[in-house]
């Protein structure tokens, strides 16, 4: 690999080409300053993350398989017409009459049932139909939620360990400046073996570091493109949702508990359970409906000699009733587990209100820490920084060790990643915090991004009496 003419082999910089290399760097960062126009905000990428989500987009085409299920239902009230058609031939040799007869026989009819009284069973299907496509609703918006979270969350990642790999970086040139002064003292007798063997072993220990930080940001950006759908360009920086924000922990989790909606979408199941109890309960009524038909028979012999030849039409027309008496204990098992299933679905209701207290509880903790370490942490930055300085000053003059030096740089370092993740979690806690009352929506964001209606779907099939084709025309 070839070498840059700057570089020696021990990969320091010399040092009257460093100030070269760092005008150039300055003149790239303004020759580039007109590319910030272009870079992408957090508000940007969750409405990259709405529209392109793999896993919201296929809840999303779950609750349309949901929306179907009212109208399953609804086909318990719906006529059934069924048509019926059959012909035969046969063919018969008499050796006695010496001759041969064929004989040809059909039928055709159609028939109509309804079913007049089903022990409402029905009705109560149809409504615990609603009450899972209003479940399914709410799930589909905890799912965008959640999206919406993962994707500011992946956002800051990138931010953070991007700048952590730049802060490792510029700690490898300070300390990798420290090793070749060491070796230049040593070589003049103003040092000793040691600080260069030190300045050597926190030189490559940032190497390793550098290594590790680029991993890291590697990752982030994978995970990024996972969640948004592209990959993370130039991005900048995003602030907390204090405004959107509710004005203490006790209101936080009155709204959760009224909004959120996990909580919600377990309680439209429970009413789809309650309703599932009265459709089980129905099968123990009795049973009518109505039938009428039509049908047609031909008969033909050759040769014609029978006097039922011809064609001879029909008409029916009647009603039906049946009265369970005895099913086995298949009925009562059914009734029986689907109050089960009822008490399973008032019980989630509690468990989701417990979680969802617990994550605002949380997110909440997390938002005033990560506040409190912002301004704890910028603090520890000016001091480490100036203490560093310092210290290299007395270094310069004997009254310091190397390894003080390194020691200094160390605490420097350690701050500022510490802030850039201090910076990081209090605008995920702010989402956090909007994500757990159930209030994280495109709506209250503003994004750039046409809202997904799951209504439309709903309303263009819950009624439909007959076609294949979805509403998008598949």
């Amino acid at each position: 690999m070839a070498q840059l003419p700057w570089i020696t082999n021990e990969g320091y910089i010399v040092p009257s080409l460093r100030k070269r290399l760092l005008v150039a760097v300055l003149v790239s960062a303004t020759a580039l300053f007109p590319l910030a126009a272009s870079a992408e905000t957090i508000t940007g990428a969750l409405a990259k993350a709405y529209q392109n989500n793999s896993a919201l987009n296929s809840a999303r085409a779950g609750t349309r398989v949901t929306d179907e299920g009212v109208a399953i239902a609804k086909s318990g009230w719906r006529p059934t017409i069924t048509g019926s058609g059959s012909i035969d031939y046969s063919s018969s040799h008499s050796n006695r009459l010496n001759r041969t007869i064929r004989l040809t026989t059909g039928n055709f009819g159609v028939e109509i049932n309804q079913t007049l009284f089903d022990g409402f069973q029905t009705r109560n299907n149809v409504a615990a139909a609603e009450a899972q496509v209003s479940a399914s609703v709410e799930s589909l918006r905890n799912t965008e939620e959640n999206t919406l979270f993962n994707a500011a969350s992946a956002y800051m990642d990138v931010i953070r360990d991007r700048q952590v790999a730049v802060l490792t970086e510029q700690n490898l040139q300070f300390l990798t400046e420290q090793a070749r002064a060491a070796r230049s003292r040593f070589e003049v007798g103003e040092g000793t073996r040691t600080d260069v063997a030190q300045a050597d072993a926190s030189r490559a220990s940032a190497v390793a570091q550098l290594s590790a930080a680029r991993a890291q940001a590697l990752a982030s950006a994978a995970t990024y493109h996972q969640i948004v759908g592209d990959e993370p360009g130039k991005l900048r920086p995003a602030a907390p949702l204090a405004k959107l924000l509710p004005s203490s922990l006790d209101v936080a989790i009155a709204i959760a508990s009224a909004e959120h909606p996990a909580i919600l979408a377990t309680q439209h199941l429970v009413d789809a359970a309650s309703f599932s109890v009265k459709s089980a309960e129905g099968a123990l009524l009795p049973q009518l409906s109505a039938s009428a038909g039509v049908s047609s028979s031909y008969r033909k012999t050759v040769p014609f000699g029978s006097t039922q030849d011809g064609t001879t039409n029909s008409a029916n027309i009647g009603a039906t009733l049946t009265v369970p008496i005895y099913s086995g204990g298949r009925t009562s098992a059914l009734v029986r587990q689907s109050k089960e299933s009822l008490g399973q679905a008032r019980i989630e209701v509690d468990v989701q209100r417990d979680t969802v207290r617990q994550a605002v509880t949380s997110a909440w903790t997390q938002y005033t820490a990560a506040q409190q370490s912002v301004a704890a942490n910028r603090q520890v930055v000016a001091a480490a920084q100036l203490a560093l300085n310092g210290v290299i000053e007395e270094r310069n003059v004997g009254q310091r060790t190397t390894l003080d030096v390194l020691n200094a740089q160390a605490t420097v370092i350690t701050a500022k990643i510490n802030l850039a993740s201090a910076e990081r979690d209090v605008v995920v806690a702010s989402y956090a915090i909007l994500s757990a009352v159930g209030r994280l929506s495109v709506d209250r964001l503003a994004l750039n991004v046409t809202k997904y209606r799951p209504e439309e779907h709903y309303n263009a099939v819950k009624d439909k009496w007959i076609g294949l084709r979805t509403p998008d025309g598949r």
